[in-house]
């Protein structure tokens, strides 16, 4: 049988009943499946050969789904051709798309997501109809009673599982976006970002920023001079944070769990949301097939907006096989990547769910990986971070420096502080998670724009942890100044908010995180944020120092001004050392090729960091929930 034929319909309910003699052995030797399995007997009379049946159901066995499951999967048939066949053999008609709008948006509407069984039409002037999608192990009772009670043919119609999902993701499209939107604020309005700031915060901020001015005016020195000492040691403080990876070293070269759990692997869902995406729809397409798990158990959401019909028309024109499903999102509220994931999370039907975004092309067994190692951690590991790598290093200065960044991330400072137990900020990307705990929490915040970061914190405090993969994923970073400070701002201004998220009840956030990994955070996430703002200072601070020296002799040079242009002096070179000793450190020969000498322009690189941080203080003030959108193209090297 080709793809997309339709196969020769039973004649009767008959056809469906088994045989006396038993199933004898195929030509390969594999036994099929049982005669009396009524899926196996439906499947036959729908004209599928015994062979193809004994190979199917070995498969069905080893993955703990179904015949039908597999032969759907399979690329044997397609879904439209399997479900006319079985609606020609009730006698029934066959729709392959089913009105939105005669849909009505009923409680537990969305169950259909998990399982498409049935939904009922509703018309205006003749009776409602009811589709159904049949299934191989019923449909021998199925028959029979349509038999017995031939009136009920009046009100039914065979559909596919794909137009029962594709009508209720449109029927309850407002409701679901709204509760979207809404959930988290109304359940939790502590852990959401759409209150940038409290109005306890802003008091107290306000009454900060009055005494500090108020200090400069009446006492300009010395409130400069505390300034001065508060700002280097807190920098040294984030100085001495980034160290503690040399000294404790990186796991990220050991895989944990290399030995499979016993039974059939469980459905895993992933999602990757797209905005403006068609230029690398079809390598992201190519990425994810070649992920090694089961397609019968895969469920595979791109997440798209309503209206970028461009990048929906490219996926649809890659012909996707039954694990893909592309979601619509309609646009309302904030147009942000984890409102779209938190949209879609409603519909995943996997036990573990993975992110990855539209330019990523992860390792084929990073699931397996994952699997295993969810499979043997307690169930307060609740997220699995896999690390990132940049291929396109060598394209410029700017993707040379970002890539030793986040090997100095991803290889070096997370796996660190998951050895010690403390809070992770995720990347955006490759996060593993458990989906019952992931819709526990709330999901993601829509109006947090560094959501990886703020869901990382909210975990935590929750009572949960994050670990770390060693399978990686390769991504592309910006080329371009102005491409890159566009992402790297809102990077700032989602770790803005997520800082003032955290920092509405102080008191409240050290009972739950601990007051180690609640001083972590501060000098993780505060002292990031500071620093970065604050780095080009450093370089006047050390000015001046060495302006003080020229001007008195050193025997008069008091010790406190000697001592904190020391601390100066090792923020900056201290600062710019680690970056490259963490980076480095951990790059492989070709990886370092790679790079050159292109780390001279770390200094440029910093500065660059300050003004994007600025940029973000801004966007917070006037635009706190836009989203920079990073542009994407195709890989033009592969990954080595």
């Amino acid at each position: 049988m080709r793809l997309g034929e339709y196969p020769p319909a039973p004649q009767s309910p008959q056809d469906l009943t088994p045989a006396p003699p038993a199933e004898p052995l195929e030509p390969d030797g594999v036994q099929a499946a049982a005669p009396d399995d009524p899926s196996y007997l439906a499947l036959r009379a729908l004209g599928f050969s015994k062979p193809l049946l004994a190979s199917l159901s070995l498969k069905a066995e080893q993955h703990g789904t179904s015949l039908e499951d597999e032969l759907l999967h399979s690329g044997l048939v397609t879904e439209k051709a399997y479900y006319g066949a079985m609606a020609r053999f009730l006698r029934l008609p066959f729709v392959d798309r089913i009105d939105p709008d005669s849909v009505l948006d009923i409680l537990n509407l969305d169950t259909q997501f998990q399982r498409p069984l049935q939904v009922s039409i509703h018309y205006q002037y003749r009776p409602r109809q009811t589709a159904m999608v049949p299934e191989a192990a019923t449909l021998a009772d199925r028959a029979a009673s349509l038999e017995v009670m031939p009136q009920l043919r009046q009100n039914l119609v065979v559909t596919t599982p794909s137009a029962i999902r594709e009508a209720v993701w449109r029927a309850g499209a407002q409701r679901r976006v709204r509760h979207t939107v809404t959930d988290l604020f109304d359940r939790t309005p502590d852990f959401s970002a759409r209150t940038v700031m409290t109005g306890r915060q802003g008091f107290y901020g306000g009454l900060a920023l009055a005494v500090l001015l108020s200090a400069l005016v009446v006492a300009p020195f010395e409130t400069l001079y505390i300034l001065h000492v508060t700002l280097s040691l807190t920098f040294f403080a984030s100085l001495l944070l980034r160290f503690a990876p040399i000294g404790l070293g990186s796991n990220t070269q050991i895989e944990r769990y290399r030995q499979e759990p016993s039974g059939p692997l469980p459905r895993y869902t992933v999602m990757v949301a797209l905005y403006h995406e068609a230029e690398v729809a079809a390598q992201l397409i190519e990425s994810l097939r070649r992920i090694e798990w089961p397609r019968s158990l895969l469920d595979i959401k791109l997440v798209c907006e309503a209206d970028d019909r461009e990048t929906i028309d490219a996926l649809r024109a890659l012909r996707l096989e039954p694990h893909f499903e592309i979601v619509e999102v309609p646009d309302f509220g904030p147009r942000t990547k984890p409102k779209a994931l938190t949209y879609a999370l409603a519909a995943a039907r996997g036990e573990f769910l993975a992110v990855y975004d539209a330019e990523d092309r992860p390792h084929p067994q990073q699931l397996r990986e994952a699997y295993r190692h969810f499979r043997n951690v307690p169930k307060r590991i609740a997220c699995l971070q896999a690390p990132l790598i940049i291929s396109n290093a060598r394209d410029s200065w700017i993707s040379a420096n970002f890539s030793m960044e986040y090997c100095a991330l991803f290889r070096r400072l997370l796996p660190m502080l998951a050895s010690l137990r403390l809070p992770l900020p995720l990347g955006g990307t490759s996060n593993h998670f458990r989906t019952e705990v992931l819709r526990e929490v709330g999901g993601w915040d829509p109006f947090n724009v560094t959501e990886d970061a703020d869901l990382g914190m909210r975990l935590y405090r929750l009572g949960y942890r994050s670990e770390t993969l060693m399978r990686h994923t390769f991504e592309d970073a910006p080329v371009t100044a102005k491409v890159w400070i566009g992402q790297r701002s809102r990077w700032f201004k989602g770790w803005l908010q997520t800082w003032l998220v955290l920092m509405r009840a102080p008191q409240r956030l050290v009972r739950e995180m601990g007051l180690g990994a609640f001083l972590i955070f501060q000098l993780m996430i505060g002292g990031m944020l500071m620093s970065s703002l604050l780095h080009p200072l450093i370089f006047l601070f050390i000015g001046m120092g060495i302006a003080a020296m020229l001007q008195a002799p050193t025997s008069e040079l008091p010790l406190d001004a000697a001592v904190l242009f020391g601390i100066d002096l090792t923020n900056i070179l201290g600062s710019y050392t680690l970056f490259l000793a963490l980076g480095m450190s951990t790059m492989t020969t070709t990886e370092k090729t790679r790079i050159g000498r292109r780390w001279r322009w770390l200094p440029i690189y910093w500065l660059m960091i300050s003004g994007a941080a600025w940029r973000a203080v801004y966007e917070l003030r006037f635009k706190p929930f836009y989203w920079n959108k990073t542009p994407h193209i195709p890989s033009r090297k592969p990954a080595d």
